[in-house]
């Protein structure tokens, strides 16, 4: 520091051990710094060099592009001068410029190699600094053309030569060092915009959408490579080049010199820079950073009611006014915006017109304490079989194989529901929105991923009927490069709990919140036992199984437009993971246990790898006891995809037809079981429609060796094993066997009654609401 104005005392600096002495010769007092701090100031006081360092600038043969080369040499970079040598429209091509570029550096005593590359051919100019300097560490990507039309104009190769050169170019330069970067743990990169491209300009649609293109990349890039020291920020350069020529009177191109523009990339370049995903105008020696601004917006809506076009008119000038405007950074405080929105929803507080609260101010991140045991609204799911049928359609079941046709065909004798269509109502609760409206899960939905699914069945599903679902948020974990979420979801029939699922839910970035890593609430995963499989068993995947899987309910694009596959780094659709995890599911429900959904306990998988439709999923089977592990691979590639996975099937009852044929017990003991779980369930309902008692007596060598009363005429209904002290209505006694044909539609109960099978004390005429107990409720 400086003395006070008008003082003659001077600072003299005495260095003590590792602290420094400020005395002032004509003052008693002294001022004691730390030597960090002295050093600290030093350091950040001392010009800025760039030893060490090497540098791609693109474009650098003229222009900005030249600026940047020169003014990176002289501060002791190594440079790579990239310049094709073409005119300002993309034609031609010449040494010359990158050459008379290196020729300036070295003369000032600088390090610089040529590369005449296009920008297109990212790999080859990255490579060049390699060979040449050993390492990358800043990329400049300043290269650019014009071919100015008006819109309507504009061809097409217009248009994909500018985002050749200006995009793809940047984004190809970049790829290219991207890696080197994250390994060495240092990385600064500049994309070029301009202000065409964050405002427009006429006759320049091709070159504006271009430059825009450019901001969004920079502001991905900056998310991914922050945690590796990469650092990307765009600058606007208003300078005097081969592009702006052609726009720009002389007079004023003199003025915005590119040496006014060339300090704002060296600082933005340097190791000492922190800023990270900024924008910035610069021209003339003024430096300007921008961002967003957004209105406080207005609800338009009121709870459970539509919204129309009046009203979207009627409350204009509020969604534009600008009082008060918030300044989002990032998309979570965007998104904090559409959580403030549904919460006055449900609190009915209706249309608002510019609430003065800052919606956008919500803290962002994880916050467990807030965030676990919290319950997300019930939801409800409706579904009848043909629900159930396009499932089973969507995990590969098919008519080619008649084992399938239970899942298939609603008229079956045992048309069943397959087990994993359990995760199905559980999804719809989590899918409705009520996730992003949990207090302490504010994070990018963008960054979701599904982790890890267990579902456990508690009961056969029924073929069709009304759930209602109970998602709860059990844990909140931090996994350091991300969090993971563990939500609960309970369904329901009615009262009676009919399944379980618990979705880990990996949320990229969201981690290093201090929270803990593991979970007694977590089901874990399993590794499979070391050595040969027991079983393996492939299914081919149709080329639309993705197509037809997400008829189910899960809409994600990424799973149908090749469009969005693309922007997640697919080169087409994937496959859903839940899709191959009915794969692997239904596998072993054939393998071990004949078909029997009945015997389907629980299955735990983690995804690993997608899939794509047309590929082959094969799963590997060890059998542990009732515990079946699993390993799912693409059999093309081998790559894994389910791994640590396992079914829990339960064992084979006494009631199971395998057991009962081999112990000579009855068949249709399963008959009247499932009989007793329907009347738990529709008890009452079927008091109603049938109001009667039936006794059954079964035979088996002439003799009795079961009897049943299907109490159908008082409270709920119930089902009696053995004799009866009350009075039937009707009394049937039938043998073992016939009493299965019947049931199965394969013997005409008239007939079987009029051949002597089938005999009848009682009213008769109550056999016609046999069909109600047996079909149209059983679902036998």
């Amino acid at each position: 520091q400086r003395p006070p104005r008008g003082s003659k005392a001077k600072f003299i600096l005495i260095a003590v051990n590792t602290r420094v002495v400020v005395l002032l010769s004509s003052k008693t007092t002294s001022t004691v710094l730390n030597l960090d701090k002295i050093q600290n100031y030093l350091i950040m006081s001392a010009p800025l060099a760039f030893d060490g360092k090497v540098v791609v600038v693109t474009g650098a043969g003229g222009g900005l592009g030249r600026e940047y080369a020169l003014a990176f040499g002289e501060r002791g970079a190594s440079v790579v001068v990239n310049d094709l040598g073409g005119d300002i429209k993309g034609g031609g091509k010449s040494s010359a410029a990158a050459d008379k570029v290196v020729e300036e550096i070295k003369a000032k005593g600088g390090k610089a190699v040529a590369n005449y590359d296009s920008v297109e051919d990212g790999e080859k100019l990255i490579q060049t600094a390699l060979d040449a300097f050993g390492r990358i560490d800043i990329v400049v990507n300043n290269a650019g053309i014009l071919r100015d039309r008006s819109f309507g104009r504009t061809s097409d190769l217009d248009w994909d030569l500018i985002h050749r050169v200006h995009l793809r170019g940047s984004f190809m330069v970049t790829r290219a060092a991207w890696n080197h970067m994250k390994n060495q743990k240092f990385g600064r990169i500049i994309m070029t915009s301009s202000a065409a491209g964050i405002y427009g300009n006429f006759g320049q649609a091709n070159y504006s959408a271009a430059k825009l293109g450019l901001l969004g990349l920079a502001n991905t890039l900056a998310i991914e490579g922050q945690k590796y020291n990469i650092h990307c920020n765009t600058i606007a350069p208003t300078a005097g080049s081969r592009l702006t020529e052609t726009v720009m009177p002389p007079d004023l191109l003199e003025s915005l010199k590119a040496e006014y523009v060339a300090p704002l990339v060296l600082w933005l370049s340097h190791d000492q820079c922190q800023e990270n995903g900024g924008l910035f105008e610069v021209g003339a020696g003024w430096i300007g950073k921008l961002r967003w601004e957004r209105s406080q917006g207005c609800i338009v809506r009121n709870k459970n009611q539509g919204m129309s076009p009046e009203t979207v008119r009627d409350q204009w000038d509020n969604i534009c006014d600008f009082t008060n405007a918030t300044k989002p950074a990032n998309i979570n405080e965007s998104l904090a915006t559409l959580v403030e929105v549904l919460s006055r929803l449900e609190t009915d507080e209706g249309i608002v017109p510019n609430p003065t609260s800052a919606m956008t101010t919500a803290a962002s991140g994880i916050s467990p304490l807030e965030a676990v045991g919290q319950k997300l609204p019930e939801s409800t799911f409706s579904y009848s079989h043909t629900q159930c049928i396009l499932y089973a359609l969507g995990v590969g079941l098919s008519t080619k194989d008649d084992q399938h046709l239970k899942f298939l065909y609603e008229g079956h004798e045992d048309f069943s529901c397959l087990p994993t269509f359990g995760v199905i109502p559980s999804q719809a609760a989590m899918m409705d929105g009520g996730l992003g409206s949990v207090p302490g899960l504010n994070f990018d939905f963008t960054r979701l991923l599904h982790g890890e699914q267990y579902l456990e069945l508690f009961k056969p599903l029924p073929t069709s009927g009304k759930l209602t679902s109970q998602a709860t948020i059990a844990d909140v974990l931090d996994k350091g490069s991300g969090a993971v979420i563990l939500l609960d979801v309970h369904t329901y029939s009615g009262k009676e709990l009919l399944c379980y699922n618990q979705y880990s839910l990996f949320i990229v970035g969201a981690g290093g919140f201090g929270g803990k890593r593991t979970s007694d609430k977590a089901m874990s995963t399993v590794a499979p036992p070391n050595r040969a499989p027991d079983a393996v068993m492939t299914d081919t995947t149709t080329r639309d199984q993705a197509a037809l899987y997400r008829l189910s309910g899960d809409w994600n694009p990424l799973h149908i437009d090749p469009s969005f596959a693309a922007m997640g780094g697919f080169k087409s659709p994937i496959l859903h993971g839940l899709c191959s995890f009915g794969f692997a599911a239904r596998h072993v429900l054939k393998q071990y246990a004949n078909n029997d959904a009945s015997r389907f306990k629980s299955i735990k998988v983690r995804f690993v790898k997608p899939v794509l439709p047309g590929q082959s999923l094969q799963t590997e089977m060890w059998k542990e006891g009732n515990r079946i592990h699993i390993q799912c691979k693409v059999k093309e590639s081998g790559a894994v995809v389910l791994s640590g996975a396992y079914v829990d099937l339960y064992a084979a009852t006494d009631g199971s037809p395998q057991v009962l044929l081999e112990s000579g017990g009855l068949k249709s003991e399963l008959v009247f079981a499932e009989i007793g779980r329907r009347i738990k369930d529709l008890g009452a309902e079927m008091v109603k429609k049938v109001n009667a008692v039936f006794g059954w007596e079964i035979t088996k060598g002439g003799n009795t060796a079961a009897q049943w009363t299907i109490d159908l005429k008082t409270g709920a209904g119930a089902l009696h094993k053995g004799p009866y002290s009350g009075k039937t209505d009707v009394t049937f006694t039938v043998s073992d066997d016939d009493f299965m044909e019947v049931v199965k539609g394969k013997l005409n109960p008239q007939k079987a009654f009029f051949a002597g099978k089938l005999k009848v004390r009682g009213n008769i005429m109550l056999s016609q609401k046999l069909e109600v107990i047996l079909k149209d409720y059983a679902k036998l």
